[in-house]
């Protein structure tokens, strides 16, 4: 009874070790057109990674062939799986400028700009990835109108603008967060100048309003009603957009203190 484990231990060593004898042989034949089909066989079987050694094998044997774009498109797609999309992105560019004509051209495009996309940093870091998938994906969508990838890349774009805009909002944001009020201003106004339809308007906004304030209350008396009637400024502004804003309550304290403050100073 002890003896069947073992036995079947033993046999499955000997399969798998003939299986990998045989993918040895494989790798090193010269009859192409076996290695072409049975690269196929692995990639539908979902064992990219014996696919992808083939076909990179195979690449200069079937240039220029009938083959060709076959085998580029499933080496791409195979580092796609394999989650290299580095590599899988380089294979999916260069496929669309060989072959703009393929039948996987479409489809190519797309994957490269979920590769682009994969490849993007967190908002914290650096932005030009995005910016450059932001581009791809941009063209694709005006070369392939309402294609079916078009929601995807919707989802995508949106991600990425999302990310820009919380970079450059968190960015204008820390001068605040280190109370230097009056650069706090500066480089909030700034992004909205870079960006109006900043998705963290209402935000920025709201520090303008509350680094006016903090930068009024800690000036000097002689330079305080100026600086609160920047404030009051602001605070306008801010309202006249965001009535029913979050912040409304605290901006409202705000423009009560400076309206206080230069009503008692108004010469």
């Amino acid at each position: 009874m002890k003896r069947q484990p073992l036995l079947l231990t033993v046999l499955f060593l000997s399969v798998a070790t003939s299986c990998v004898n045989q993918y040895e042989t494989l790798l090193r034949s010269t009859d192409y057109d076996l290695k072409f089909r049975k690269a196929i066989e692995y990639f539908e079987a979902r064992k990219y990674s014996r696919t992808q050694p083939i076909l990179e094998q195979l690449q200069m044997v079937y240039r220029g062939t009938t083959r060709d774009d076959t085998l580029q498109y499933y080496l791409g797609l195979s580092n796609y799986h394999l989650n290299d999309f580095v590599t899988a992105e380089d294979n999916f560019k260069q496929f669309v400028e060989i072959f703009p004509r393929s039948p996987f051209t479409k489809t190519a495009r797309f994957l490269r700009l979920d590769c682009l996309f994969q490849n993007t940093y967190r908002y914290e870091l650096d932005q030009q990835p995005s910016h450059v998938a932001i581009a791809a994906i941009e063209e694709f969508l005006y070369d392939y109108p309402g294609n079916e990838y078009t929601e995807v890349c919707r989802t995508m774009l949106d991600d990425l603008y999302n990310r820009l805009d919380r970079k450059a909002y968190e960015s204008a944001k820390l001068y605040y967060t280190i109370e230097d009020y009056k650069a706090a201003t500066h480089a909030l106004k700034e992004t909205l100048k870079d960006n109006p339809e900043s998705s963290y308007r209402e935000d920025i906004l709201y520090y303008i309003v509350a680094a006016n304030y903090h930068y009024a209350n800690n000036s000097i008396p002689a330079l305080q009603r100026e600086r609160f009637l920047n404030l009051i400024d602001e605070y306008y502004n801010f309202i006249s957009e965001y009535p029913d804003s979050r912040y409304r309550r605290e901006m409202d304290t705000m423009f009560k203190r400076a309206q206080q403050f230069t009503t008692r100073n108004n010469n």
